[in-house]
């Protein structure tokens, strides 16, 4: 079987190229011919759907995605779907199907929350800053999403894959052009200082933009490993020390002082719903071949 390095947000950096799958003919909720028409009926099937994909993100954090089964998400915990397992099936078609949703919600909400947060904002800094804050605020409010979302990526086949490693991709490019405009603005800023001859690049092919971002995607994606939120620092403040780091990190290779960070917000703990609130929500080194897609 051929192995592949894969590089993008949420990835453990192992994963197999996806074998041929035709996608499914279902979409996020009901087959065509079983949707309900009223108002009422859509919205209803839009909660019971909603605690489907809730049980099964519980369900594939806790015991894997190969080892759960509909059965047994069908009846996980007292907030479970309360559908029975032939109920799940007229929601969606497989456990695949249950992964793929987790995955392209958690991806898809991600991306659009941190486009809409750095809108209007031309500083790439300030820019990097509000990325950090909304990923981080985004594990805090579910840590099993993105303990599913970092284990169970090469899980996926063919159409499903390529659904989520798009948004992946749409998201590490993102971070990267980030990354890259505040190399581009502080490596030419005038009245630096020299760097440390043990971290000065600039005789070694200079900062590379791709390393700089999966470094940053390193730190953020294994949060969910040994955070928190009810016992340690909250979101907020956990947000604002990795951005002062990860942006120390750029500037000490480039020879600049470090930059003041912009100002900490309000620190107070993150309630979960205001975490859930934050989440309304790559893949590559671009000069690779398109093997590592």
């Amino acid at each position: 079987m051929k192995h592949r390095k894969v590089e993008h947000p949420f990835g453990n950096g192992h994963h197999r190229r996806p074998a041929p799958h035709p996608p499914s003919r279902r979409r996020d909720s009901l087959a065509a011919g079983d949707r309900p028409h009223s108002a009422g009926e859509r919205h209803g099937a839009s909660i019971r759907l909603d605690r489907i994909v809730a049980a099964a993100t519980e369900a594939f954090a806790r015991d894997g995605y190969h080892k759960a089964t509909m059965r047994q998400i069908a009846r996980e915990g007292p907030g479970g779907p309360g559908v029975g397992l032939a109920g799940m099936y007229h929601y969606v078609d497989s456990k695949e199907r249950l992964l793929f949703l987790i995955q392209f919600r958690a991806f898809s909400g991600l991306l659009t929350e941190v486009t809409a947060k750095i809108s209007g904002v031309s500083d790439p800094v300030e820019q990097l800053r509000l990325l950090i804050l909304t990923h981080v605020q985004y594990v805090a409010g579910d840590m099993a999403t993105l303990k599913v979302c970092s284990h169970e990526l090469d899980s996926l086949t063919g159409e499903a894959y390529e659904q989520v490693r798009r948004v992946r991709r749409q998201y590490y490019d993102l971070a990267r052009d980030i990354v890259a405009r505040i190399i581009a603005q502080e490596r030419d800023r005038p009245g630096g200082r020299s760097a440390d001859p043990r971290v000065d690049l600039s005789g070694r092919g200079g900062l590379d933009e791709s390393v700089a971002t999966m470094s940053l995607f390193g730190t953020l994606n294994w949060i969910y490993r040994w955070y928190d939120p009810g016992r340690d620092r909250s979101p907020a403040s956990l947000a604002q020390q990795v951005f002062a780091q990860f942006l120390a990190g750029l500037l000490g290779t480039l020879g600049q002082p470090a930059r003041r960070p912009a100002r900490e917000p309000a620190a107070g703990r993150a309630s979960p719903s205001n975490n859930a609130a934050a989440t309304r929500d790559n893949d590559s080194n671009p000069r690779g071949s398109d093997d590592h897609l």
